[in-house]
């Protein structure tokens, strides 16, 4: 059985995605900062019958959680299969090039870029084990700079500096990463899951959870002959999925 540990997977994106891969018969370690919701989150799967489910306590911004999360996991499992970084922030208000905080930049770039590097380092030799080994980002078409350079793009008055720049800076980690892993079977990729109605927009999103999940399992599943190093977005190219950066 295949293995996978999805980050920030107690609600919304994070759980239909650490959901859809438990139906396709994955054992899922849901990571949640939280022990209560991640108890929680794993309860209501159990109900629905999904009992290759697992919580994994772990705070993405916490060297030592990710270390005890790594250890954990090290303990029942040999290898992983597919790694997840979801868990992110939007980065609160002001958004403003004159305005947001460097605050506000530390505490959304931790969470958004030092985190996905902090797990992603923790778990590699874990991945490296794996005959089919997937990383996939969840990144947003917010983070490329060839769209928001564009006054076409649908989203190009939505400018918010820490949030994009955050995804931006996550997306040329994805690229790196990819790169160094090229001689391997580690496929590597960000996926935007779209503008999706969660918690984290106030719910002002116009897609569903489930489609969101389904574009991220669609990459944790790809075959060894499957793209590495990309960014797709099926909602802004719904042709190919394949978006610039």
């Amino acid at each position: 059985m295949k293995s996978a540990l999805v980050t920030g997977a107690n609600k919304s994106i994070g759980f239909e995605v650490a959901r859809q891969l438990a139906q396709k018969g994955i054992y899922v370690y849901l990571g949640s900062r939280n022990l209560e919701n991640g108890t929680e989150a794993v309860n209501k799967l159990k109900a629905e019958g999904l009992n290759n489910v697992e919580l994994i306590q772990l705070d993405i911004t916490d060297d030592t959680s990710v270390k005890n999360a790594r250890a954990e996991i090290g303990k029942k499992t040999k290898t992983l299969d597919i790694l997840v970084n979801n868990a992110g922030i939007y980065g609160g208000y002001p958004q403003s090039a004159f305005d947001a905080t460097i605050d506000q930049f530390k505490a959304t770039y931790d969470a958004n870029v030092f985190s996905v590097v902090r797990v992603t380092q923790a778990f590699i030799d874990l991945l490296k084990k794996s005959p089919e080994p997937r990383i996939v980002n969840v990144s947003s078409s917010q983070g490329s700079l060839t769209l928001h350079s564009d006054p076409t793009y649908k989203y190009y008055d939505f400018k918010g500096v820490v949030y994009l720049s955050s995804k931006s800076a996550m997306n040329m980690f994805t690229v790196v990463l990819a790169y160094e892993l090229k001689d391997t079977n580690v496929k590597v990729n960000a996926v935007c899951p779209g503008f999706t109605k969660t918690d984290f927009n106030g719910h002002r999103g116009t897609g569903t959870v489930e489609d969101a999940g389904k574009r991220i399992v669609k990459y944790a599943l790809i075959d060894n002959d499957g793209p590495t190093g990309k960014f797709f977005s099926e909602e802004n190219n719904p042709a190919t999925g394949e978006i610039s950066w």
